[in-house]
This record gives C-alpha cells, structure tokens and sequence, in this order.
C-alpha cells in the first residue's frame, strides 16, 4: 500500500483534486488539449505548407526535413530545463508563456525569407514543446480528482492529432483563400488569444512542494528512468511511420496522392480516439502499469502489417489504425502513468524526462528509417520499425509485471 504523506500544496492536491469546482469543467480541458496542439504546431505547419515553402523560399527538401529534426531535438535538450522551470514557478504561467512563445514562432514562420529564419523559429518553438507535458500534467494533478486524470489526460494528449488536423485541413484552406502566410499568422493570432484565454481559465498557482516523500524518491526514479527509455523507442518507431507512411503509400503502394494523404488523416483520427480510451483505462486502479508494454507489443503487429502491405496492398490501411490504436495511444498512457508516479513537487521534471525520451526518438527514428529503406526497401523498414517496438515493450514489461504483482500480494 502506498502513502503520500508531507505538507504543501501538492500533497493535499495529489490527494483530493478539485474536480467539480470553479476551473475545473469542460473548458480547462479545451484548454489544455490547446495547449498540447500549439506546442507542435510550428512543426505541424511546416509540414503540411511544405510543398509552398519549397517553392517560394526556395529551399530545398533536405533542408526542410531538418527542420523537424532540429526541433525535436531541441525539446529533448530543454525538457528538462523546463521541468524544473514548471515545478519552481507553476503551470499555469509556463502555459501562457506556452501559448505567446508559439504565437511569436509561428509569427517568424509567416515572416520567414529564407531557411535561417524558419530555423530560428523552430529553436524558439522547442521551447513550447518542452513545456507542453509537464505544464499540462501538473494542472490535471492540481484541478482533477484522481478517478478523473485518466480521461482527462487522454483528452488533452489527442490535441497533438488535433494540431496535425488544424494545420493540414483548416489552414491549408485558409491558405488557398488568402495565401499561406496568412493563414500562419491567423495561427500566431489564435494563439495568442488562447494564451489569453489560458490566463483566465487555468487555477492559480500554488507553493511547490521541494522535499520528497521519504523512500519513494529512488522507486519512482526508476519507473520515470523506464518511461524515458521507452518513449525514446516508441518515437522513434512513431517518427517513421508520420513521416514516411504517405511517401509509402504512393511509392510502394501506387497511391495517388490524395489516398496517400488519406492514410496520414486516418493516422490521426484513429490517434484520437485511441489516445482518449486508453488513458480512461489506464486511470483504473492497476491498468497504467501493465498497458504500456501490452500496447507496445501490440504496436509490433502494427509494423508487421505494414510490412507486409508490400504484397498485399490493403493491409496498409489496418496497419495504420493498428499503429494509431497501439503506438500513439501508448504514449498517452505513459503520461498516465507519470502522473499517477510523480514524486510530490516533481511533477513537472518527471513528465519533462519522459518527454526528452519522446522528443529524442522523434529525432533519431525518421533519419534511421529512411537509411533502411534507401539501403534494403519499405519491408526491412517497417521490420527496424516492430524491433523498435519489441524493445519498448521489453522495458516496460518487467516494471509492469513487477507491480501486478505487489498489487496482488
């Protein structure tokens, strides 16, 4: 049985919550599922205004690829500078400065004549990735009853598929209207209003709590030092599949483009609503420990499946809800899980580690995939991509099972 015993805010609010009363409705999950969506939405846009960046600021594919990199590689290095900077001053002034440091990256992006400046506004939009789990996570510890963050986590982690979806459907139309800077500064605007909205909407900040619950600090170490590692091996497996999976489909697969593109839009809706059930699951007393390493494993027959859409075609489209329902979800399950694990006073660092895990694989996991298939071809790529897989649900396992167990005892 554990106990959480200590003084300060976090102890008391780890333990009740404050569900159900002012701040704690439907709109704070508006808010942050915002939240969530705008600090990746930089990358977002870029990808899906791709094509018109190529050619009107004449830059080359390689070097807007790298953009992508750069960014997740950032927010790797700055999550945990910022885990702390949420622990020592609170979440909800980090989160306003989430939503205005995205409204000035995306204002760069609008304004951008060349690659230098694109780049400089990808640096700056590490910054809001970084801060986006451990702000958000440390207002769900702080506004919702421990029967409710499951669900409520599931939410606000899908705003990442709802970014992707703002910035290819929504925009892209808008940009067709009025052209594509337009649209991305319309994007910089609702940011901003979003970070007003954020002031008003999010609770107040409290005292953090410094000391650690004796005896818990080196445990719950381990399990976040376990989490780091295998998103580090989840995205990487994930990165590949964003990245490649339209290429794939019209290369391979003989796709036209809009089919292709299709495959990426059934990608995130199924992340959706993958996300938003496995997190209600996982906040079920025992589920969040053991659902890593059962989603991951399942993730591995997603890869598989798309492998073998080499020689028959339709299983690409099961691979990819497959990839959707297991992979993606899992990684809102583990922000389950760190929520439910968080050392009192370290929630913001511990949600800032895993997430460095992430961040990193997205970095690494697309440039590896992509020397596979130049190399071998699509089916030795999606294998590199089930071993990625295995290996994640090797790490989490012998956790999970570790506390099936104790909680059975």
């Amino acid at each position: 049985m554990r106990t959480e015993r200590g003084s300060g805010s976090e102890a008391a609010i780890r333990g009740r919550g404050t569900a159900g009363g002012p701040g704690a409705g439907p709109g704070l999950v508006v808010v942050l599922t915002c939240a969530m969506a705008f600090s990746m939405m930089q990358l977002f846009i870029l990808g899906a205004f791709g094509p018109r960046l190529v050619g009107q600021l004449g830059i080359s594919r390689t070097v807007l690829g790298l953009t992508t990199t750069v960014g997740f590689g950032l927010a790797a290095l700055l999550s945990p500078v910022a885990g702390r900077l949420v622990d020592r001053v609170g979440p909800r002034r980090c989160m306003v400065g989430l939503f205005l440091l995205s409204a000035l990256a995306l204002a760069l992006i609008g304004a951008a004549p060349g690659a230098a400046v694109l780049f400089i506004a990808v640096a700056l939009g590490g910054v809001p990735q970084a801060l986006a789990n451990p702000a958000t996570n440390k207002v769900i510890l702080a506004a919702y009853r421990p029967d409710r963050r499951g669900a409520v986590t599931g939410f606000k982690q899908s705003g990442v598929q709802f970014g992707a979806f703002a910035a290819g459907l929504p925009l892209s139309l808008l940009a067709a209207g009025i052209g594509w800077r337009g649209a991305v500064w319309a994007a910089a605007g609702i940011a901003v209003l979003a970070g007003v909205w954020a002031a008003v909407a999010l609770p107040p900040d409290r005292a953090q709590l410094r000391a650690a619950v004796p005896g818990t600090t080196h445990s719950r170490s381990g399990v976040v030092g376990r989490l780091a590692v295998f998103s580090l091996l989840l995205g990487c497996g994930i990165a590949s599949v964003n990245t490649y999976l339209a290429l794939f489909g019209a290369q391979r697969l003989g796709l036209s483009s809009t089919m292709a593109a299709a495959l990426v839009a059934v990608l995130g809706a199924a992340g959706i609503g993958g996300r938003v059930a496995w997190a209600r699951i996982a906040g079920r007393p025992g589920w969040a420990e053991v659902l890593p390493a059962t989603l991951a494993a399942g993730a591995v027959g997603a890869a598989v499946l798309l492998g073998l859409a080499v020689v028959a075609h339709p299983l690409a489209w099961a691979g990819t809800i497959a990839v959707a329902v297991f992979a993606v979800s899992a990684n809102a399950v583990s922000m389950v899980l760190v929520i439910q694990r968080a050392a009192p006073g370290r929630a913001g660092i511990d949600s800032a580690l895993v997430s460095a895990g992430f961040f990193a694989g997205f970095a690494v996991g697309p440039p590896l995939f992509g020397v596979m298939v130049s190399a071998a071809g699509y089916g030795p790529g999606w294998l590199l991509v089930a071993v990625e897989f295995a290996g994640a649900a090797v790490v989490a396992l012998p956790r999970g099972l570790r506390d099936a167990r104790g909680a059975s005892a």
